[in-house]
């Protein structure tokens, strides 16, 4: 095959040892030859593997992504040698050939298909976008924690017979906090506990009196505390990131608020987005449609033999893909183009009643978002939106008026039509 690049180095990376794999004019076979070595991951170690690519007039290097284990060698790459592209790949796209396997062999046939050119880089964001995407995914891991441990708080008071659940719309009011912390000090006595409700729950006095009284002892008084302090903490650490947040997305406030300018897209997922896309999206994904691929919200293509075998979805960015599916429900909800075109999808793929209808649905209000996302970053203009009638007036009024009276006629109806005045 046709030589790309004469100097290039492929590396294979473990969490102790990185092998390096050299391709290099020489006097082999094609006139070709390659070095191999291997390199403790010790930082100093990696910065010596970058000056010494660099003393071999490596113009490539390429790795396998390897979660957080290669972050430490694409950064000392980046810092310590002078590479005109480092690519980090996705290791699903470049696995070997069946047969011997070791990490030295790995690194030669990555480096034989980097001097080819056939390999492609994965995105790597900036550091300061980077920065925030730790934040912000670490601050949605906390809210997935503190969920978790209100249904362990809800647990314990389900096996203490406490029912308050099913009078309060739910467990983290300030009426049901007073009614546990009260219980937890001891008190339990129903018609005191449930004078503990405040606003509009003291309507519901008499039916919070019968659910207070159950079988609350020390045990449960025990874990209600551990569970509530836990949920405090998790509380001031969410609202420390909020804070880190807010200043972390100042450089990208523009960006921020042509966001938020979409239905379904609140400032948090705003945030989200940037740290996962970056600002410069254009640069990035030459198209919304490579955008939606990345992300993974748009229908997979997998044909052979002139037949279409599915049409799931890939992988994707599956952090990304989360934040637009639950902005696709809230867009569902907000009167505009994105409702009319769920509605769209919902009756498309067999009606509310159709389990799995919403959530298809859903799924290609959140690929189209992508595709809005995409537009807005790269044009630096609002959303502006179509119109809940826009999908009406795309119809064509004679193929609809078939399609309903074919519709009709099916369910056993004669159908005459006259037009209207």
């Amino acid at each position: 095959m046709l030589i790309l690049y004469q100097r290039c180095a492929a590396v294979d990376i473990g969490k102790d040892v990185i092998a390096v794999a050299v391709r290099l004019p020489g006097d082999g076979p094609e006139h070709r030859q390659t070095i191999k070595r291997t390199f403790k991951t010790f930082y100093g170690v990696l910065k010596h593997a970058a000056r010494w690519l660099t003393e071999q007039q490596v113009t490539h290097v390429a790795m396998e992504a390897t979660g957080i284990y290669s972050m430490p060698v694409y950064h000392a790459l980046i810092e310590h040698g002078q590479f005109e592209k480092v690519l980090v790949c996705n290791a699903g796209h470049v696995r070997n050939v069946p047969g011997r396997k070791t990490d030295l062999s790995d690194a030669e046939w990555l480096v034989h298909l980097l001097e080819c050119g056939l390999l492609r880089g994965s995105f790597i964001p900036p550091a300061q976008i980077k920065a925030a995407r730790d934040v912000i995914r670490y601050r949605t891991k906390l809210t997935e924690s503190r969920t978790s441990e209100l249904q362990r708080l809800g647990n314990v008071l389900q096996d203490a017979g406490i029912k308050v659940d099913s009078v309060a719309s739910k467990i983290t009011t300030q009426s049901v906090r007073a009614m546990v912390e009260a219980l937890i000090d001891g008190e339990r006595r129903p018609l005191l506990l449930a004078e503990l409700a405040k606003g509009k729950m003291r309507a519901k006095i008499p039916d919070l009196q019968r659910a207070l009284e159950g079988r609350f002892d020390d045990h449960h008084a025990l874990m209600c505390r551990l569970h509530l302090d836990h949920l405090d903490h998790l509380e001031e650490m969410i609202a420390r990131l909020d804070t880190q947040i807010e200043d972390m997305m100042q450089p990208f406030r523009a960006q921020r608020e042509l966001l938020t300018t979409i239905p379904g897209i609140g400032p948090f997922a705003a945030a989200a987005v940037i740290s996962e896309a970056g600002a410069d999206i254009a640069e990035t994904f030459p198209s919304a449609g490579q955008f939606a691929s990345w992300i993974g919200v748009c229908p997979g293509n997998h044909e052979s033999a002139g037949k279409r075998h599915s049409g799931k979805p890939r992988k994707g960015n599956q952090h990304l893909q989360h934040v637009l599916v639950e902005c696709g429900w809230a867009a569902s909800r907000t009167p505009g183009y994105l409702q009319s075109l769920y509605r769209w999808h919902v009756r498309k793929f067999g009606g509310s009643r159709n389990p799995t209808a919403k959530n298809k649905a859903v799924v290609a209000v959140a690929h189209k978002l992508a595709i809005i996302i995409w537009h807005v970053l790269a044009t630096g203009k609002p959303y502006t939106d179509l119109g809940a009638d826009y999908l009406d007036r795309r119809l064509d009024p004679a193929k609809e008026t078939r399609r309903l009276i074919a519709r009709l006629q099916a369910l056993g109806h004669t159908v005459t039509i006259e037009p209207a005045a």
